[in-house]
């Protein structure tokens, strides 16, 4: 039995295709705003004064001391603008922004690839696996390197701070595990299309 695999019954009718546009139009909509956030973000970081967001520990609210029904108040983060702030520093601070942006362009660039893909019917085309695998990466990454950066960054700007306030973390690495998490599941999503194209293999094969 033949197969023809252009035939129309294997096309996606209009209201997939129209979907499948919309959903890579989006993805490069959202890779568009975050190339802009980063750039916006780089002029921030780079100009003067630079604001900072840093940790703090035991930093009650005493505003909130005797308002009713308040057990207690405390300040977790507080935005330092620095007037003069090094170099290394500065990047530390880009790197944290750049990476997670980063990460997205190229998920939402490979989720573009896909919805193209799927219009064309060539889902398990041999570079998609790698295009995949690439955005897994990009996650995983994003995922611990940029807050890594961003605590580096943030423990030289404590060092600038006087001796009296202490009540900022001198080293505080919060890791975020979503971004790892959507990582691993991209990479599983990859395993799933490498058999799906060797499948495809095998059955073109066959006819």
């Amino acid at each position: 039995m033949e197969v023809d695999m252009n035939s129309r019954a294997g096309r996606p009718s209009m209201a997939e295709a129209i979907t499948l546009g919309l959903v890579a139009t989006g993805a490069v909509s959202i890779a568009i705003g975050a190339l802009v956030g980063t750039i916006g973000g780089a002029a921030e970081i780079f100009g003067s004064p630079v604001p900072v967001l840093l940790p703090v520990h035991d930093a009650p609210m005493s505003v909130l001391d005797r308002a009713s029904g308040v057990a207690s108040a405390s300040y977790t983060e507080s935005i330092v603008s620095f007037e003069a702030l090094d170099a290394g520093t500065r990047w530390l601070l880009l790197g944290e922004r750049a990476l997670p942006a980063l990460a997205t362009i190229i998920v939402c660039m490979s989720l573009w690839w896909l919805g193209l893909s799927l219009i064309r019917q060539r889902a398990f085309r041999k570079s998609m696996a790698p295009v995949l695998g690439t955005a897994a990466i990009a996650l995983v990454v994003a995922g611990m390197v940029g807050p890594f950066l961003g605590t580096i960054a943030r423990a030289q700007a404590v060092e600038l701070l006087p001796a009296s306030a202490d009540q900022f973390y001198a080293f505080l690495y919060e890791l975020d595990p979503a971004p790892i998490g959507w990582g691993i599941a991209l990479a599983l999503v990859v395993g799933a299309f490498e058999v799906g194209r060797r499948l495809q293999l095998e059955t073109e094969g066959l006819v």
